[in-house]
C-alpha cells in the first residue's frame, strides 16, 4: 500500500480559533452538518520548544484528537470531498484511490456516516447508503471502524489507513465493485437430485462457492447484479476468494449435480456438530465418488483443503513401502524399542512403551513409532515420496475433484525429518479426503482419484497413480488394518461396524498445542472415510467414533 507514514501536505489556511477552541464546520451533501469542537487534529497550536522549533507531540492521541480527527475524516468522506478525507489519513494516495472507487466502482451514493462511542484510539461508525446500478437500487448498511494514530515526525493525529476502514471485509489491495457477478449462480444437487443448501447442510458453504466458481458459466446460468469484494494479490495469496456483499438482483442459476449422498451428508453434519474443529470425508471405494464432507468450522473446507500433519495414519503408506522393500512383514518379528535415534533426534513411543519380541502387525496395531523409524537408515530420502505419489496418488498436485482441494504433500526430506515423515510428521501434510482415499486404495487395490462432480460434466482428466501394489503387499496391508480394527488402537471405535473393514488411528503433534490432532481412517466394504479433530487428542477416541458412525450409516 506504500509508506503508511508518508508526510501529508500541510494546510495552506488555518481554521478559526474561537475562545481558545478550534471550530471546524463542514456541510455534508444532503446529510446535514457536523459542528466539531476540540483541538489538535486540524491546527498547529503554536507551541514551540526552547530551540524555537515547533514541539512534536508524542504518545497516544488524546480523546479530543481522536474524536476530532475521526469526525473530520468521516465528514469529508460523506460530503464527497475525497482529497480532504484522504489528507486526514496517514496514506493519502491509497485512501484517495479506494474512496474514489467507493463511489465510482462500487456505485454507492447518498452516504451517511455516523460515528459511535470512542474506545481509546478506535472509533466505530455506522454506514448507510444506496447501491445503484443501471436503474436497480438497494440499500446498504454496515458498521465500520477506524483508528487514529500519531504521525512520526510532527506528531499530527491521522486516521491509520487500511482498506478495512472503507469496509470490514476488505484487505489491503482489494476493491469494491458493483456490476454483473463474476460468475452466474448455480443450483447444486446431490446424487439423488435434491438441492444442496446451507440451510439444509450447515458446512456446505465453501463447496457451494467452489461449484459456482467452477461451473457457474458452464452450467448455463445468467449472472445477477451484486456488490462484491474483488480480491487483490495479497488476499489471493492467502486463498481468499472474491466475496458478495450485496445482491441487487438475482441471476438465473445453472444446475450442477454432485456425488454427495443426502443420507451420508446429513450424518456427517451431525458428527462434526458434536466436536469442535472436526472434519470428515467419505468416498466410494469402487469409483472415487465423494459421498460426504463436513466441517465443524463452516468458513473453511478443511475436509478438502486442509493441510495438516496426519500422524500415524500415514503409517498405512509407510507400511506398504517397508513391506515392498522387504524391511517388514506382517507376521514376522519386528523391533519396537522405547527409543530410536536417527538424524540426531531421539524418537520415542507414546508413554515410552515397547513391544518385546513382537511382530510388525503388533507394532502397526499399537502404532509403535520406533518400529517404523528404525527402518529409516535403510531407505532413500525420496522413497516415501515416490510411494505416496506412485501408489496412493498423493502429492501429485493434479487432483481435479470439481472444487478447490489439496491433494496432500510428502516432500523429499533427509535425516531426522525423513524419519519423522515415516510416522506422518515432518513435512507430510494431508486432509480427511486424502486419508479417506488412502483407505480406499487399500480396500480397492488401486488409487481412484476422489471427485465431487463427474468428469463427464466438463471433460476433466482425473489423476492416476503410475502403479499398484503387488498382491502380496496389498494382502498384508489389509491384514494390518483389519487387525488394528479388531484388536488394536481402533478396536473400540470400530466395534459393531461389521462387514469387511480395517482402520488406522493417528495423533499428530503440533507445536504450540497442548493436545495433538486426533486422526482416524478406515474402510468398510465399498466405503472409506477419514476424520480429524484438531487439538482433540488420541484419534481412536476423538475422530474414531465419527468415522465409524459414518461407515455404519452407509451400510
Amino acid at each position: 500500500m506504500g509508506n503508511r507514514r508518508r508526510v501529508a501536505e500541510r494546510r495552506k489556511t488555518s481554521p478559526a480559533v474561537i475562545g481558545g477552541m478550534i471550530a471546524v464546520v463542514v456541510v455534508g451533501a444532503g446529510a446535514g452538518a457536523y459542528a466539531l469542537y476540540g483541538g489538535g487534529a486540524a491546527a498547529d497550536d503554536g507551541t514551540r520548544a526552547s530551540d524555537g522549533k515547533p514541539e512534536v507531540k508524542t504518545g497516544p492521541p488524546s480523546a479530543t484528537e481522536v474524536t476530532t480527527t475521526a469526525r473530520a475524516f468521516l465528514t469529508a468522506w460523506q460530503s464527497g470531498r475525497i482529497p480532504q478525507a484522504a489528507a486526514a489519513t496517514d496514506d493519502p494516495a491509497a485512501a484517495r484511490a479506494l474512496l474514489t472507487g467507493y463511489a465510482k466502482d462500487a456505485r454507492v451514493k447518498d452516504v451517511t456516516l455516523t460515528p459511535g462511542a470512542r474506545t481509546g484510539a478506535r472509533v466505530p461508525f455506522d454506514v448507510k447508503g444506496t447501491v445503484s446500478y443501471k436503474g436497480t437500487e438497494k440499500p446498504l448498511a454496515y458498521t465500520g471502524a477506524l483508528t487514529v494514530v500519531r504521525r512520526a515526525g510532527d506528531g499530527k493525529p491521522l486516521v491509520d489507513w487500511r482498506a478495512a476502514v472503507v469496509h470490514p471485509d476488505l484487505r489491503d489491495g482489494d476493491r469494491l465493485v458493483t456490476g454483473e457477478a463474476g460468475t452466474p449462480p448455480v443450483k447444486a444437487l446431490d446424487r439423488d437430485g435434491g438441492e444442496l443448501t446451507k440451510e439444509k447442510y450447515a458446512s456446505i458453504g465453501p463447496i457451494l462457492d467452489g461449484l459456482r466458481e467452477k461451473y457457474g458459466k458452464k452450467a448455463g446460468g445468467k449472472a445477477g447484479i451484486e456488490l462484491r469484494v474483488v480480491r487483490g494479490k495479497a488476499a489471493k495469496a492467502k486463498d481468499l476468494s472474491d466475496k458478495t456483499l450485496l445482491e441487487l438482483s438475482e441471476g438465473t442459476p445453472g444446475t450442477v449435480r454432485t456425488t454427495l449422498d443426502p443420507k451420508l451428508q446429513t450424518a456427517a453434519e451431525q458428527q462434526v456438530a458434536k466436536k469442535a474443529r472436526s472434519s470428515v470425508a467419505v468416498v466410494r471405494v469402487s469409483t472415487g465418488e465423494i459421498l460426504a464432507a463436513a466441517n465443524a468450522s463452516p468458513g473453511f473446507n478443511t475436509a478438502f483443503q486442509g493441510s495438516l500433519a496426519p500422524g500415524s495414519t500415514m503409517k498405512v503408506v509407510t507400511s506398504s513401502l517397508l513391506i515392498e522393500k522387504g524391511l517388514a512383514s506382517a507376521n514376522k518379528k519386528h523391533p519396537c524399542p522405547k527409543y530410536f535415534t536417527y538424524g540426531h533426534w531421539k524418537f520415542q513411543n507414546d508413554d515410552k512403551f515397547e513391544i518385546k519380541d513382537g511382530t510388525f502387525k503388533a507394532s502397526f496395531a499399537r502404532s509403535c513409532n520406533t518400529a517404523f523409524i528404525s527402518r529409516a537408515p535403510k531407505l532413500k530420502d525420496d522413497d516415501l515420496t515416490k510411494q505416496a505419489q506412485q501408489v496412493f496418488g498423493l502429492g501429485l498436485n493434479n487432483w481435479a475433484i470439481g472444487v478447490p482441494s489439496f491433494d496432500g504433500a510428502v516432500p523429499v526430506q533427509s535425516a531426522a525429518q525423513m524419519g519423522a515423515s515415516l510416522i506422518g510428521q515432518g513435512g507430510v501434510r494431508m486432509n480427511p479426503l486424502n486419508m479417506a482415499s488412502v483407505s480406499a486404495t487399500v480396500k480397492g487395490g488401486t488409487f481412484r482419484q476422489p471427485y465431487l462432480v463427474s468428469p463427464d460434466v466438463d471433460g476433466r482428466t482425473l489423476a492416476k497413480a503410475s502403479r499398484t501394489m503387488s498382491a502380496g503387499t496389498l494382502a498384508q496391508l489389509r491384514e494390518l488394518m483389519a487387525y488394528t480394527a479388531a484388536a488394536g488402537t481402533a478396536a473400540e471405535a470400530m466395534a459393531g461396524v461389521g462387514g469387511d473393514n480395517g482402520a488406522k488411528t493417528g495423533s499428530a503433534e503440533v507445536d504450540g498445542q497442548k493436545k495433538p490432532n486426533g486422526w482416524f481412517t478406515a474402510y468398510r466394504d465399498d466405503l472409506a472415510a477419514a476424520g480429524v479433530v484438531q487439538q482433540g487428542g488420541h484419534g481412536g477416541s476423538t475422530a474414531g467414533p465419527m468415522v465409524a458412525a459414518l461407515l455404519k450409516a452407509g451400510g
